[in-house]
């Protein structure tokens, strides 16, 4: 019986799984508050939940993380340096140190124009002491990538700083996007080696020693050797192990999956028992990469989400907070704050206050790290230091510093990252109502009903409110996101938005209504979606299944994931060659290989490209790979006989699938 281990770091939650792996058998689960200013103490309190006898059998680990999604999103990383050959760089990530330097090739992989090497050493040496990674990238390098190694060389010698290659990590034209994708891969290096390092002390803490994957954003799964290398692949595998884990839950291979957390909804969809792929690559934080991943849409609506009374208006905010019954839990002087309200008549502004600067007697603050170098002004400060030793209200700071609320500049100090905000969320609502409890659902209570008072509603009046501007939003957006996708368009025009609003409210217009209909299952992946989803699939007329352990779905994800390579090989007709079965060109790797005819050149690619693919899947950690091969082919007819299809290039797709290699890593550590 082979035992794998699966944990997922979530932006509220650290999951993990034990499963047999041979049946599929959940045999343990456990949850824990993610820690994110020590991820170790949230994966080793959440691998601790698990028996001992169980953690003794592990022989596999699997990770999936929003570590490094969230890094690229808000621009965190080590100091990289770009230096690009025969175009400039459009600036879509900005770059520490930044060069550019003449050398070209064209299309058929010929020299167009020299290296400058001596411009390169010149760049390399400014860089001296600046960057802790460099990107490099060429245009036209995936045609052929000599300038790129060759100055790679050069920066290996002169730096000694890892080294990206834009041509290792994409093999797709757009200069661009391959250039965005090298430098967010630079940048990262160091985030998934402290993470790696995070994981395995956790590992270590409890005697487990096996080998460590790692999920990549396309649901797949690679070495950590290979995720230092390339950490960008990581990107996305959060969302990427919740497609996989409502596939192996449920054992559906076409869904619609909807993954409610703690501060966003992803929604996604198996096709076939494959995550639906960005074929155009990720957007990442709005940037478009060459980087393979699910095409998973996310909105900002999670079970943290924070829900404010502005004036008498209730607001639903994509702002991530921590919900007060977690707080309560916690700090007893939130309790204590709370009871208070029962007596209290809320106090009424004029709905001209924006979300993040409204004066809420419901939150409260918490530091979120430590004050470094940030600017601030003195009454700010002292907020820090009293927060320091409990949550407070702005009205209990303001009154122990001698000022009024409003003087706190609290939303630049939460873009600072300095604080943490303590209010009503979803998850309150739901432990308010009593039908979700994990924590305390007296102090939802108290903060519900008072937010109720100001809104001029009854308590159950308030709470069924919310709950339907919940699951109108989760409704919208999943419409939304099916509508886009199926016609291809960048947005939905005002007719499409009104549609999809009566779908949903199930309000008809002045002479007619309107019924969707979603054709596969939703599959419902999170702790709360038993309260949420129902009514959606009610909505869409659909089925929808709510697997028993979903609320860890993320976790069984990271450890059900197989390795997979994937290795397009292009071909097009040699300078001059024109015809049915023209002598071409194969670009494969490093490489160029000329024949005679298409056909040779076809196979020629579909052996070599299976080795190459192979190769790189075993390196990642595979075995028992097995190959699924795809020609794809640009043609044109002739003017006189549309019949005959003349050859403008080809594709050659080699897919290197296997399980993760435990008979290696036993052998390597014996």
């Amino acid at each position: 019986m082979t035992i794998g281990l699966g944990i997922d770091t979530g932006g509220t939650y650290t999951d993990s799984v034990i499963l047999d792996m041979d049946s599929g058998r959940i045999l343990s689960r456990a949850k824990d508050l993610t820690t994110r200013n020590d991820l170790v103490i949230g994966i080793s309190g959440s691998i601790g939940k698990h028996r001992p006898e169980l953690l003794k059998k592990i022989s596999l680990v699997s990770l999936s993380s929003t570590l490094a999604t969230n890094s690229v999103v808000e621009g965190k990383g080590c100091r990289a340096g770009l230096i690009s050959i025969g175009r400039r760089y459009d600036g879509t990530v900005t770059a520490d140190v930044y060069a550019q330097v003449a050398g070209s090739h064209d299309l058929k992989g010929n020299e167009k124009v020299p290296l400058d090497e001596e411009a390169a050493k010149a760049a390399l040496s400014e860089m001296k002491g600046k960057v802790d990674a460099i990107a490099i990238t060429g245009y036209l390098s995936i045609r052929n990538p000599e300038h790129e190694e060759r100055l790679a060389h050069l920066a290996d010698e002169i730096l000694g700083v890892p080294v990206v290659q834009g041509h290792e990590l994409s093999s797709g034209l757009g200069f661009n996007e391959r250039t965005t994708t090298a430098l967010m891969n630079a940048r990262l290096i160091p985030v998934i080696t402290d993470l790696i390092e995070s994981v395995k002390k956790s590992l270590a803490k409890f005697g487990i020693d096996a080998p460590l994957m790692i999920v990549k954003g396309d649901g797949t799964v690679l070495n950590e050797a290979s995720a230092v290398k390339r950490p960008v692949e990581t990107v996305l595998s959060g969302p990427a192990s919740s497609l996989t884990g409502a596939k192996a839950l449920t054992g559906l291979k076409d869904a619609v999956m909807i993954d409610i957390g703690g501060t966003t909804t992803d929604i996604g969809v198996l096709r076939n028992g494959f995550p639906r792929l960005d074929k155009e690559g990720a957007l990442i934080g709005g940037k478009r990469t060459r980087v393979l991943a699910a095409a998973v849409s996310t909105y900002g609506i999670g079970g943290d989400s924070r829900i404010i009374v502005n004036g008498t208006r209730i607001e639903l905010t994509p702002v991530r907070v921590i919900p007060l019954c977690i707080a309560a839990t916690k700090w007893p002087h939130v309790r204590e704050k709370l009871q208070d309200l029962a007596h209290r008549v809320p106090g009424h502004v004029a709905e001209t206050v924006t979300a993040d600067e409204i004066l809420q007697e419901t939150e409260f603050f918490t530091p979120a790290k430590p004050i470094t170098t940030e600017t601030m002004q003195e009454c700010d400060r002292r907020l820090l230091e009293l927060i320091a030793e409990e949550p407070k209200t702005l009205e209990e700071a303001g009154d122990a510093i001698g000022v009024l609320p409003y003087t706190f500049n609290v939303s630049r100090l939460e873009k600072l990252g300095l604080v943490t905000r303590i209010g009503v969320t979803p998850s309150d609502i739901l432990h308010a109502e009593e039908s979700y409890v994990e924590y305390d659902y007296k102090a939802s209570k108290q903060a519900v009903d008072y937010l109720a008072r100001k809104a001029l509603l009854g308590f159950d009046e308030f709470v069924s409110t919310v709950k339907d501007m919940i699951e109108t939003k989760i409704a919208t957006c999943l419409m939304k996101d099916l509508l886009l996708e199926d016609g291809g368009f960048e947005d939905l025009g005002p007719a499409a938005e009104d549609l999809i609003r009566k779908a949903v409210s199930g309000k008809d217009g002045l002479d007619f209504g309107v019924s969707i209909r979603i054709n596969k299952p939703i599959i419902g992946i999170g702790a709360p979606v038993g309260a949420w989803l129902p009514r959606i699939a009610e909505i869409f007329h659909t089925q929808l299944l709510l697997p028993v352990d979903s609320n860890v779905g993320n976790a069984i994800g990271a450890i059900s994931g197989s390795v997979s390579k994937t290795v397009t090989v292009h071909i097009q007709p040699k300078e001059g060659a024109i015809g049915t079965d023209p002598a071409s060109i194969v670009f494969l790797g490093d490489e160029k290989y000329e024949f005679p005819t298409f056909v040779e050149a076809v196979g020629f690619a579909k052996d070599k490209g299976s080795e190459y693919a192979e190769r790189l899947a075993v390196e990642s950690g595979a075995t028992n790979v097995v190959i699924e091969v795809d020609v794809e082919k640009k043609t044109f007819g002739t003017a006189s006989d549309a019949s005959v299809q003349i050859l403008l290039e080809a594709d050659v797709t080699i897919r290197a699938t296997g399980k993760p290699d435990l008979v290696s890593y036993r052998f390597q550590n014996a």
